[in-house]
Formats: structure tokens, C-alpha cells, sequence
């Protein structure tokens, strides 16, 4: 399967700004709708909050927690995903990760691993 890698994450006082990026596979990349999603402590094993997302037609979406805040954009000839997190807040913290957003996510051509996600903490 396609895998994904997560980079970027860290620590910084709530007010700070941070970037994450993930690379992806081109085989899905610009061919299936991609997001980010973050999952708090202790739900790690849930398939978490979709953050922000992009279809492969450029339409972008924003959960209401983070409008105005973050911004999602690609690079597609790297077929890496980022996240530009400004204004952070203690409950953005979590572990963020890329991954194929609804529809495309039960598409066979979108099949995906999960990477390791990049841990995301914000103190206040």
C-alpha cells in the first residue's frame, strides 16, 4: 500500500505558528482528495478529526476550530501536503496526520497506510 510521511511537528507557546508537511505516494497524490487529520491524546486509535482537506479540483475545507487559523496547500511536483498552523492554541495539540479524505477513501485506487503522524504541542 501507499505509504505516507509526516514531518514537522513540535512545541511552541500557544500564539506560535508551525508547518507540517507529508509526502505522498504520486500514484494518489492529485488523484485522490487528501486532509489533515489530528488525534488528541488518548484516541490514538481513532480515526481522529479531519482538520483540513483538499480535492484534487483545489476545493479546500475547514473545520470551524481552526478557520482563519491554518491553511492547507500542496506541492505538487514534491506530491507533498502541508499545514500552516498560526495562531496556535493549547487544544490544537495533538498528533497530526495526512491521509485520503471521504469519498476517496473507500476507493481502491486510494488505498493508503497510515504513517506515523507528527506530534503537535502547544503550551500556554
Amino acid at each position: 500500500q501507499v505509504q505516507v510521511v509526516e514531518s514537522g511537528g513540535g512545541s511552541v507557546e500557544a500564539g506560535g505558528s508551525l508547518k507540517v508537511s507529508c509526502v505522498v505516494s504520486e500514484r494518489i497524490f492529485n488523484r485522490c482528495g487528501m486532509g489533515w487529520y489530528r488525534r488528541a491524546p488518548g484516541k490514538e486509535r481513532t480515526l481522529g478529526d479531519l482538520v483540513s482537506s483538499i480535492r484534487p479540483d483545489g476545493t479546500v475545507h475547514y473545520a470551524d476550530s481552526v478557520k482563519d487559523r491554518f491553511t492547507i496547500s500542496q506541492d505538487n511536483a514534491r506530491s507533498t501536503l502541508f499545514l500552516q498552523m498560526n495562531n496556535l492554541k493549547t487544544e490544537d495539540t495533538a498528533k497530526y496526520y495526512c491521509g485520503v479524505i471521504v469519498p476517496w477513501y473507500s476507493a481502491p485506487e486510494c488505498h493508503f497506510s497510515w504513517g506515523q503522524g507528527t506530534q503537535v504541542t502547544v503550551s500556554s
